[in-house]
């Protein structure tokens, strides 16, 4: 078996197998048994790094066997410098989630490590997929844990939660599926996503098929308009589940606009890209300022998390190298830092069981050391330097500047605007005199927490100090990307 389907079939095979022994009067060796699943999940992926060769936008580590020899369905995989870093951090991101709920979850303990462990390597699957038919099949199969663990283990209204996001999602894949077929059968027959690159498309194919990829990935990431489920789904969802989300889920849209959107249909790419702009301002502006009014913490950070992908879309559609890296570099970052601050909140609320900010104040009074923490990652989901929020903002932006002045200057707005809800917030919940009886009874982090969030910690810090190492594996493919790009694929 290849490095990428023990990356893939690692968590997933321990997930099954909590799903079957595991009960709740067993909870203690559910949890490990999830922890060890989690954590040697991780390690698999780590030779993928080390094995990776710079200097190639060749797929490596590719996989290739027959699954549907009918259709030429094969379960084929691979990786280049787009997708190797994503399917690292699904794998780190799984260990800090199953760290998170070790108390926590205290009913229906298999179901829960089982569905996340089975997400994970599904979503890894959807990252190292390079037949057409496989990714959408993982694309759409992530839909499952996902939903069941909103639904059951959710807040008062996670049934209408989780049906709102199945829904949306669901409906833009439909669209995926048709252009799919449509390649397929332009292409004589095959799913192999290389070949689909290769493709001479009209322009009136191009843009069908624009917009058929627009319609799943957009409500994926989320782009405005269609962000409106993302905010009702963290809330009612549980903390790992609102964790895994914002860190990964969304990257899977803007994913698919780097694997299918931009390369199949270059010339619509680049014709549409000013609606791209347009749409990814908007939620740099306008969410953001949606975001200072709320009163729960968990809706401003959802509204946070469409703003910052808002710079991801940004960073794409300017087509620049700067731009594009940044932005594949901003999603990685999001991954580490939405994912802390969504822990965090979750922290407070097992504590005091609010996620309003009039439910706290002063909280680094019973609390220090979980504070240092905290402010640590509003830090960097404001852009501070030398945190990794910094890196991906910079570099979208400086690659919007050099476009153009005044587009640079208005993505920019968006470090003023996601300082001022960041830091309004963390004064409102941190700083000050105890402001009631709860917040004074507080106790501070366990180790258990303690260890969870210094691994993001480190993390944040790491990729905010160095970023070359990230840097470096995604150089080569997105320069091979631009060049596709500008190349005309009208016949």
């Amino acid at each position: 078996m290849g490095l990428l389907s023990l990356a893939i079939w690692t968590p997933i095979v321990f997930g099954v197998v909590l799903l079957a022994i595991g009960r709740d009067d067993q909870a203690r060796s559910v949890r490990w048994i999830a922890l060890i699943g989690a954590v040697v999940s991780f390690l698999v992926t780590l030779p993928l790094y080390d094995g990776f060769k710079l200097g190639t936008s060749a797929m490596q580590f590719v996989e290739k066997a027959a699954w549907i020899e009918r259709f030429n369905v094969y379960y084929h995989l691979g990786v280049d410098g787009i997708s190797l870093w994503f399917i690292l951090l699904t794998a780190f991101i799984n260990v800090v989630v199953v760290i998170s709920a070790w108390e926590v979850i205290t009913e229906r303990v298999n179901q829960y490590m089982g569905a996340f462990l089975i997400l994970s390597g599904l979503m890894i699957g959807v990252f190292a997929a390079i037949d057409g038919m496989l990714f959408y099949v993982f694309f759409e199969a992530t839909l499952i844990p996902m939903y069941l663990i909103i639904g059951v283990w959710g807040g008062p209204n996670k049934i209408y939660a989780a049906f709102k996001f199945f829904l949306y999602t669901l409906i833009g894949s439909l669209l995926l599926l048709v252009a799919f077929i449509f390649l397929y059968v332009k292409s004589g027959g095959s799913f192999d996503i290389v070949t689909w690159y290769k493709l001479p498309l009209g322009s009136t194919a191009q843009t069908l098929l624009f917009f058929a990829f627009f319609a799943a990935f957009a409500v994926k990431v989320p782009m405005w308009p269609v962000h409106t489920w993302l905010p009702d789904v963290h809330v009612e969802a549980p903390t790992g589940g609102s964790a895994v989300l914002a860190a990964i889920m969304l990257k899977l849209g803007a994913y698919g606009f780097l694997r299918f959107s931009m390369p199949i249909a270059p010339d619509a790419a680049r014709e549409w890209a000013w609606l791209m702009i347009a749409l990814s301002l908007i939620a740099v502006i306008y969410v953001g300022l949606v975001a200072m009014v709320q009163h729960d913490m968990k809706k401003l950070v959802a509204y946070s998390s469409v703003a910052h992908m808002g710079f991801v879309t940004l960073g794409f559609f300017i087509f620049s190298d700067i731009g594009i890296s940044g932005g594949i570099v901003q999603m990685i970052a999001h991954g580490f830092v939405s994912g802390a601050m969504f822990l965090c909140i979750g922290v407070l609320y097992d504590r005091v069981h609010s996620r309003e900010i009039a439910s706290y104040g002063g909280v680094v009074n019973t609390m220090p050391k979980f504070t240092a923490f905290a402010m640590l990652f509003a830090m960097a989901n404001c852009g501070l330097p030398a945190t990794a929020g910094f890196v991906g903002e910079w570099m979208v932006i400086l690659g919007a500047i050099k476009v153009n002045f005044w587009l640079g200057l208005a993505a920019a707005t968006a470090l003023i605007f996601g300082a001022a809800y960041t830091l309004w917030m963390f004064k409102r919940v941190y700083l000050g005199p105890v402001a009631n009886d709860e917040v004074k009874a507080l106790t501070d982090i366990n180790s258990r927490e303690f260890l969870m969030l210094a691994l993001l910690a480190i993390a944040v810090l790491y990729m905010g100090i160095y970023p070359k190492p990230f840097t470096d594996v995604m150089d080569t493919s997105v320069a091979d990307l631009l060049k596709h790009v500008a190349a005309s694929k009208l016949n």
